[in-house]
């Protein structure tokens, strides 16, 4: 009988062209709780896959015992590390759908100074995606508009508090000019 679980993402991983780490989440929740508990042990096993896949034309291995697929574009490759049971399929959507969900917001422009430069959009995406090992969209658009909203919320609420601080310091110094006057 197959154990069925939400929990279908292990770990993912964003590595620059000489596979130094730039993002990596790793989950340690659901049935099969990831064995990489510390840093140490979670960059050995990205110098590894690293290795292993740099200069592999396929987009899925079973690496440790574990389903890894990967993509590399430009200089960046992006990893997903779920169970060795689990539908490929699956993880390749949600895999498709961030690296295209994070094409979409750095305007199509991947490589590892806009990643960094972007660092904030690029996990809010990740986060958007896959919460706590569960994969939650795989739409790229969607994941996308989410980003967005979330940092256009953040800077409406900060212009609007913005502008009516402004119009209460008008209204105070015309009030005051307005009796300067009167006392005159």
């Amino acid at each position: 009988m197959v154990n069925l679980s939400l929990y279908t993402v292990r770990a993912m991983v964003i590595m620059d062209g000489d596979g130094n780490r730039l993002v990596a989440k790793y989950y340690s929740r659901g049935p099969h709780a990831q064995n990489y508990k510390t840093v140490k042990e979670q960059k050995k096993f990205e110098s590894e896959l690293f290795s292993k896949t740099r200069k592999s034309s396929g987009e899925v291995i079973l690496y440790d015992s574990q389903t890894v697929l990967f993509k590399y574009v430009n200089d960046a490759y992006f990893y997903l590390i779920g169970d060795p049971e689990e539908n490929e399929l699956l993880l390749s959507a949600v895999l498709n759908g961030l690296v295209d969900a994070i094409s979409i917001l750095l305007k199509h422009s991947i490589d590892k100074r806009s990643l960094l430069d972007n660092l904030d959009m690029v996990v809010l995406a990740l986060d958007e995606a896959v919460d706590d090992g569960i994969a939650l969209e795989t739409d790229p658009n969607v994941i996308a508009s989410n980003v967005s909203k979330r940092g256009a919320e953040t800077t409406d609420i900060t212009l609007s508090g913005l502008n009516e601080q402004v119009f209460m310091d008008m209204y105070t110094q015309a009030k005051e000019r307005l009796n300067i006057a009167l006392l005159k």
